[in-house]
């Protein structure tokens, strides 16, 4: 069908619907305390079907990626909504077993998302050319916004019905809400560009398109995934953890942590948006510099507040930050590589994103469990995001004569 025929604005709205749903996976922490009362699992125990399904998340992203370009984005976002939707239902029945929950939410329910995730950021940055970071940004607002619905929904479910009934229900929503917006993802033509806009605000920064292979011989490549593994390891530590670290920082009851988790997760949408509109002015590695700074430093502070106004303006702050960098990085990768096969490039640096939930996460709650605080741990984020602040001074985009690049040992010529 004609590219005439599709609105690209009611395309990106779609997109925003899909990733809302997707995003109530952020809302994990409410669920937390009651499976630890429920069933005596540890801490660490229950924080892990939460890493699970975010490191699966990576790898499925890339999948996705490559289906894609197979079969179109339509058919990969429908199947993640199954996948997503069935997952979280199966996890009502966790009562067999911890590992249930693990099989379930965490691989299932993960693959799904990773599957549906990647669908609306490679599609829509083809519908935009002349709006790159605007629209990814956008694109992904709303996986970032996602726990602020179901925060609070889902805390009222559980409180009414139960923690695995609540997965149930849950499970039903997610399926509904992803397959029906996938439905609406569709490619534009080879060679749109909107209309009224001159191809010279259509252009890529790169000089050309490169393919997944030749992505993966540049250093750049592997210098974004880390500026991505990095910013995703100290923002998703406060998102696993944020319901019962509010309680235990500022003492606040379960009710008040919970609206807390929803007004982060605010920021965590809103980053997405500002960063992204911010980098197509001030340049990307400049937003990643500014957000390793600023988090370096509320990080250090955040232990010495109790006062949970205060804490919560910290944390809203840093998850800014981490929503920032998946707003940013699609644009930067199709900055660096092009636009036409984004969807694999970009899906699989999605795995910094898995391994990140790895690292921040469990680090925290190791942390916690064994000096019965969370001090040390955000000390030491601060001084990752410290450190990490150096990687975009030295980050250029790839130049076939002025940037070194690991030799191919099978090269091909690029398509154009």
């Amino acid at each position: 069908m004609a590219a005439q025929s599709y609105n690209r604005w009611a395309i990106a709205v779609a997109g925003i619907i899909l990733q809302v749903a997707l995003g109530a996976v952020y809302a994990w922490s409410v669920f937390r305390t009651p499976l630890v009362k429920a069933f005596g699992w540890s801490i660490p125990e229950v924080t892990l079907a939460f890493t699970i399904a975010i490191l699966t998340l990576g790898f499925a992203a890339f999948l996705g990626g490559l289906w894609m370009q197979k079969s179109g984005p339509r058919i990969v976002g429908m199947t993640g909504g199954i996948l997503y939707g069935l997952g979280v239902f199966l996890a009502s029945f966790s009562n067999h077993g911890l590992w249930v929950l693990y099989l379930t939410y965490g691989v299932i329910g993960g693959a799904g998302i990773g599957l549906a995730y990647i669908v609306p950021i490679a599609t829509l940055v083809k519908w935009f050319p002349d709006k790159r970071g605007f629209i990814t940004g956008l694109a992904v607002a709303g996986f970032g916004a996602g726990a602020l619905v179901t925060a609070p929904v889902a805390t009222r479910l559980i409180q009414r019905v139960g923690v695995l009934e609540t997965f149930a229900i849950l499970g039903i929503a997610y399926l509904v809400l992803v397959t029906v917006s996938s439905f609406f993802m569709v490619n534009p033509p080879a060679g749109y560009r909107p209309a009224g806009v001159a191809a010279s605000q259509s252009v890529a920064q790169t000089a050309r398109n490169f393919t997944l292979r030749e992505a993966l011989h540049t250093w750049q490549w592997y210098a974004l995934w880390a500026l991505l593994f990095l910013n995703v390891s100290a923002g998703i530590s406060i998102i696993s953890q944020a319901a019962p670290m509010t309680q235990e920082i500022t003492g606040v009851d379960a009710a008040t942590a919970a609206g807390m988790v929803g007004i982060i997760s605010i920021g965590n949408g809103a980053g997405r948006l500002l960063w992204a509109w911010l980098s197509d002015f001030v340049g990307r590695r400049w937003v990643f510099l500014a957000m390793f700074l600023l988090q370096a430093v509320l990080f250090f502070i955040m232990p010495r507040v109790n006062h949970f106004g205060v804490f919560t303006a910290l944390a809203f702050v840093i998850l800014l930050c981490y929503g920032g960098g998946f707003g940013t990085m699609p644009a930067f990768t199709a900055d660096y590589f092009g636009p036409r096969d984004v969807g694999s490039i970009y899906g699989l640096m999605l795995t910094a994103w898995g391994f990140g939930s790895a690292l921040g996460p469990l680090l925290i709650a190791y942390i916690r469990e064994t000096t019965g605080n969370y001090s040390e741990a955000l000390y030491i984020l601060s001084g990752i995001m410290l450190v990490s602040s150096a990687i975009p001074f030295i980050v250029r985009p790839p130049s076939e004569k002025r940037e070194f690049r690991f030799a191919d040992p099978n090269p091909r010529p690029s398509r154009s």
